[in-house]
């Protein structure tokens, strides 16, 4: 391959990979979720694997899920999100940013639906009000 072909290779992986990767990170808002469907009815069951889950979640939640510090987590309660009763699972941590510095604690809700992790919510003030943290180490030990 001539080095003009490589170049417009390069190039063209250059600009298509971003669409790609936007193409399966989308926002939350697009991601369908058993949350608005009929199969979250009726009571929920306990979410025995939430820890496992959280991390799975957080994985694909976090840009860079490497360095994170101060991880705590409180068990999975039941509150009410959109009229229904769901298991939310609330954390505290501090993510490394994309410069390398630490700048705040963050906190998050992991909601489950059907005893399954099902997303992350940002603004997590009131669901977590009065929640109790345990440390959540597992989550300070991510790999890409």
């Amino acid at each position: 391959m001539g080095r003009l072909a490589k170049r417009a290779v390069i190039l063209a992986l250059v600009l298509v990979l971003p669409l790609a990767l936007a193409a399966c990170f989308g926002s939350d808002g697009d991601r369908p979720s058993l949350m608005e469907g009929t199969q979250a009815g009726g009571p929920q069951p306990f979410p025995d694997n939430f820890r496992s889950d959280t991390l799975a979640l957080m994985r694909a939640y976090l840009n860079n899920p490497v360095g994170v510090r101060e991880a705590t987590m409180a068990d999975p309660v039941l509150r009410e999100i959109g009229g229904r009763q769901f298991y939310v699972a609330c954390l505290h941590f501090t993510p490394r940013e994309t410069d390398g510095s630490y700048k705040g604690m963050r906190e998050r809700a992991a909601v489950f639906v059907n005893g399954r992790g099902d997303r992350i919510v940002d603004r997590a003030g009131e669901l977590c009000a009065g929640a109790v943290y345990a440390p959540f180490p597992e989550l300070e030990k991510m790999a890409r």
